[in-house]
This record gives C-alpha cells, sequence and structure tokens, in this order.
C-alpha cells in the first residue's frame, strides 16, 4: 500500500514528481533515489516510536535545570535532551536500519527491478527463489545477515564508547 501511493506522490505525472523532475531534475520513480526514499518511509515508524518513548522518559527538570543556567532551547536540546535520549535513538536507529535493509515491496513499487540499476539484494533474493536457485538465494541471505550484523555491531560498538560512565543495577 505505502509503495502504491509513494509510485502515485512521484510519479512523473504526478504534480509532485512532475515538479521534482521540471524544475530539480530529480526523478524518483525507477532510480536508485526511489529505492531510498521507500525503504525510509517504511522504516521510519520503528525510529519514530523508539525516539518518542525515549523521549518521553526524560526527567523534565533536566530541562527545568537547563533553563535556570541561561541554556537556550537549542542549547537544552542539543546537549541535555539528545544526549540522554540517546540509547533510544540509537535502538531505533539499529531497527529502522534492519527494517530498510530487508524492504522488498514499497522498492519494488517505486524503484522497479531494473538490474545493475535499482536491484535490492531481497529483490535479488525473491527474484531467485522464483527460478528455484535456492543455493544462490541462501548466499545472498547470508551476505545480508553479515552486513546486517556488521553494522549493528559497529553501531553497538560506537553507542557503547559514549555509556562508558551509566552504571547500571
Amino acid at each position: 500500500m505505502a509503495g502504491f501511493f509513494l509510485l502515485l506522490l512521484f510519479s512523473t505525472r504526478r504534480p509532485v514528481g512532475m515538479f521534482l523532475l521540471n524544475h530539480m531534475g530529480i526523478k524518483v520513480v525507477q532510480t536508485w533515489l526511489g529505492c531510498i526514499i521507500a525503504a525510509t518511509v517504511i522504516a521510519f515508524p520503528l525510529m519514530y516510536r523508539n525516539a518518542r518513548a525515549a523521549f518521553e522518559q526524560l526527567d523534565s527538570n533536566l530541562v527545568y535545570a537547563g533553563r535556570t543556567l541561561g541554556m537556550s532551547d537549542f542549547s537544552i536540546f542539543w546537549k541535555v535532551i539528545v544526549p540522554n535520549a540517546g540509547p533510544g535513538i540509537i535502538a531505533g536507529t539499529i531497527l529502522t536500519f534492519a527494517r530498510a535493509l530487508g524492504e522488498y515491496g514499497a522498492t519494488s513499487m517505486l524503484a522497479g527491478n531494473i538490474p545493475h540499476k535499482t536491484s535490492t539484494i531481497s529483490q535479488r533474493i525473491a527474484m531467485v527463489i522464483q527460478d528455484g536457485d535456492y543455493m544462490t538465494a541462501g548466499v545472498w541471505v547470508i551476505i545480508i545477515l553479515i552486513i546486517a550484523f556488521g553494522i549493528i555491531v559497529a553501531m553497538n560498538l560506537v553507542a557503547g564508547k559514549n555509556m562508558k560512565n551509566i552504571q547500571r543495577w
């Protein structure tokens, strides 16, 4: 459903798609940009829910303390709120990345499956399974698992360095 609405929105025969193409020279449908937009739109709710939960759990006294110290709202947000909500934001980022990496439906609708132009690993897995080539599909699955696992480990290592001083029970 989301892929269909994205296709309607960015089609070069619709106002938004026509504007992007004619005024900015940007074509979204059947391009790599379409892959990125589709994966982002599909994965965004995971990031939103985690970030919102992280921000809602913050102690409002931290904001009041920042104000009493004369900090601007901009400074309070970047120096107090974001660092304290960091674990939730990082968790949302990891979930969003994992979801976007495996996106198939919306990317197929918006970007198509043009070989060597808009193919994604998920689309490649589906195509080789349709051909009955389970060995190649297995190799692609292992590749995507290695990529996802490697990036998730790297993100956790980076996040862990910022959390060394936090005491846990």
